[in-house]
């Protein structure tokens, strides 16, 4: 696993896992705002299919990037070459998490209230349709929010 740690591919000081997960972060909006249209478009079999997906490899990253932060000595190892003030970057940071977990839970909701509404036998647009379109809103809003913040967190850290 020491690729990991290699120099990132970004041209900052980050490594090599984090400039990777960076990158995912920064296109998640993307992938989902594309899944989006897809049950614009009503097609809603590629819609669920996509954000199904897109959820699974988000919690993947996610796993592989705590794996790498605790492999690389944790939130001091990272914070010790910043010149950003450490107390302003914490808070950045505790804003990122709190984003972060708040939309794993409306979106991880969202997908299993959608899951079992289809297994029920649900027809879209049906019954669930404008909370599901609302908490998928919710979920979008999250994500978004989650990519800013991560960005601002690996600016902090690595670029100023």
């Amino acid at each position: 696993m020491n690729y990991m740690f290699q120099a990132g591919f970004l041209g900052t000081k980050a490594p090599f896992f984090m400039d990777f997960v960076t990158l995912i972060v920064a296109v998640l909006p993307l992938l989902v705002g594309i899944a989006i249209t897809f049950a614009k478009k009503k097609n809603y079999t590629l819609h669920a299919f996509m954000q199904t997906s897109i959820f699974i490899v988000s919690v993947v990253v996610v796993g592989y990037f705590e794996y790498g932060v605790r492999l690389g000595g944790g939130y001091e190892a990272f914070v010790q070459n910043t010149h950003v003030s450490h107390s302003y970057l914490f808070i950045v940071l505790v804003v990122h998490i709190i984003i972060s977990v708040l939309t794993l839970g409306i979106w991880t909701n969202t997908l299993l209230h959608a899951r079992k509404d289809a297994k029920r036998g649900g027809i879209l647009p049906g019954t669930h349709s404008i909370s599901h379109k609302k908490a998928g809103l919710r979920t979008f809003t999250g994500i978004v929010l989650t990519s800013l913040t991560g960005i601002w967190v690996y600016l902090l850290l690595f670029v100023f």
